[in-house]
């Protein structure tokens, strides 16, 4: 009989508890929690418990980062390890502020329930990723041209005009070289003014013909009152 219980004191002290494990998986910058609850039936069913940087070991936690006697937080290695839960309840998840890539690694939850060897023991792998890239297509601005306060502004519009094509032969003629006297710089000036006068006239011929019908009308009132006179 004392053979068997060596025996099982033995095992016990070199297996150790059954261990559960969880991987969590989380990004940087965002707040990571890592569940571990234990149930309470009563006031009495309240127990500490901590959290460490390691897998569990035999007893307490290894590199430990937060304790709690059950009710509050006693001791916090970091402000960046929260217990959000509600620690009576048994919720005495850990809450990771603003991951960075060196809180990946296993987290031990040891919750010290009473008795020999009756911890609830639970190892978590904590993954930390980076943050996504956003591949959206670049936004196109426009923007939009304001007056100041108290003044008016007209919409702008822009109007294009295309004149009838005119002959080369008729086009005004630009001289490409020097005057060489008086006389030629008269010649060129006189062409100029005669096709800058010329254009207009046969952009609009029905103005001339209107000048000729009224001209000719006066002319035969004229006669007329001549000869009645006579």
């Amino acid at each position: 009989m004392s053979y068997v219980c060596l025996t099982w004191v033995l095992l016990v002290l070199f297996t150790g508890p059954t261990v559960s494990e969880l991987v969590v998986i989380g990004e940087v910058g965002q707040d990571i929690t890592v569940p571990c609850h234990y149930s309470v039936r009563d006031r009495s069913g309240i127990t500490s418990m901590c959290w460490g940087r390691d897998r569990c070991p035999n007893s307490k936690c290894s590199r430990p980062i937060i304790w709690t006697d059950g009710w509050r937080v006693t001791e916090q290695h970091s402000s960046r390890y929260q217990l959000k839960g509600d620690l009576q309840s048994g919720d005495v998840s850990l809450t990771i502020v603003s991951a960075r890539e060196a809180d990946a690694g296993i987290y031990c939850c040891r919750v010290e329930l009473p008795g020999w060897f009756n911890d609830q023991l639970s190892n978590h792998k904590v993954v930390i990723t980076k943050a996504r890239i956003s591949t959206a297509s670049p936004h196109t601005y426009t923007s939009e041209q304001t007056s100041a306060p108290g003044s008016t502004s007209e919409p702008s519009f822009t109007v294009t005009r295309t004149w009838p094509p005119v002959p080369a032969s008729e086009a005004p003629q630009t001289a490409s070289a020097p005057c060489s006297g008086p006389s030629d710089c008269l010649d060129v000036t006189a062409n100029l003014q005669n096709s800058s006068v010329a254009l207009p006239s046969q952009q609009h011929p029905e103005h001339g013909l209107y000048i000729g019908i009224g001209s000719c009308a006066a002319l035969l009132l004229i006669l007329i009152l001549a000869l009645f006179l006579t």
